[in-house]
């Protein structure tokens, strides 16, 4: 089966599965507005009034229609700081993903092919940071590096790296010892080289959906972090800071809270509804469902 047709199977398998569709809808949306956030806002959303302090959205009794969602406890647009939000939750998952990634190929592989006392090492460093809760893990990291949203990332791409490892070790020892790769070997490939050229290429399926799951637990981590205070200061836009700041106005303006909470649960269901339909479209073991 060559390249094209590939691709073709794997988009008539992802089609199949429809909570897949409504979630990569979901990631489209998410996607369309961190990259068209100054477009799509109707105002700034670090710009104060308070004389719009507190109004409603447009759909309740007596709602401002100049506001749709409604203005937070400085009058700023709630529309517009979703909408930001948006870009900064992409830019959290794009930066601890790629930490936890970067990193956890690196173990993985290394522990994978070298085997004995390397791999031993490496796993038992992957076996400690697993027995501490990813979130106190990130709370500590972050406590040590200081409460800032760059702060935060890395301490989320750090707790995300065992998961990396593991599943790339996992497939290396799976490939490594087959034919193809014998075959490289016995042609004169370095460990460099069957490493990266004939090995890793082989072990993307897994990777691809881990990251993708990475991705949701990123955004969700990154949010608890902000509602504790360790994450993004404020007047950044991200939804889990606007929880913080908007707990004192639960019970007289909800509505601060539920958007944020809204924009956080749909963008964690989408990539793991995607994340789900890239594994039953990736593993052929799933395509006969």
């Amino acid at each position: 089966m060559n390249e094209e047709n590939k691709v073709l199977e794997f988009f008539k398998q992802f089609k199949k599965n429809k909570s897949a569709l409504v979630g990569l809808i979901i990631v489209m949306i998410l996607i369309t507005c961190g990259i068209f956030a100054p477009l799509l806002s109707p105002y700034d959303p670090l710009i104060q009034n308070l004389d719009n302090r507190l109004l409603s959205p447009a759909w309740t009794q007596g709602g401002s229609m100049a506001h749709i969602l409604g203005t937070d406890d400085f009058g700023r647009d709630l529309l517009s700081r979703i909408i930001y939000g948006a870009r900064i939750s992409l830019m959290i998952g794009i930066i601890s993903v790629g930490i936890s990634l970067f990193f956890g190929l690196l173990m993985g592989a290394t522990a994978g092919y070298f085997g004995g006392k390397v791999d031993i090492i490496i796993m038992r460093i992957v076996d400690i940071m697993l027995s501490i809760p990813a979130i106190l893990l990130a709370i500590v990291i972050v406590s040590i590096l200081g409460p800032d949203l760059m702060n935060a990332m890395i301490a989320i791409g750090i707790v995300g790296i065992p998961a990396f490892a593991r599943i790339v070790r996992g497939s290396v020892l799976a490939e490594k010892e087959k034919e193809y790769v014998t075959a490289s070997r016995i042609n004169g490939s370095g460990s460099f080289r069957l490493i990266t050229k004939v090995i890793l290429p082989n072990c993307t399926t897994p990777i691809i959906v881990q990251a993708t799951m990475g991705f949701a637990s990123a955004v969700l981590e990154a949010a608890g972090l902000s509602f504790l205070g360790l994450g993004a200061q404020a007047p950044t836009p991200e939804w889990g800071a606007m929880l913080s700041d908007s707990l004192q106005f639960i019970t007289t303006a909800s509505w601060m809270i539920i958007y944020p909470g809204l924009a956080i649960f749909l963008t964690v269901m989408g990539f793991n509804l995607v994340g789900d339909g890239l594994m039953d479209a990736l593993d052929p073991k799933m395509k006969d469902r």
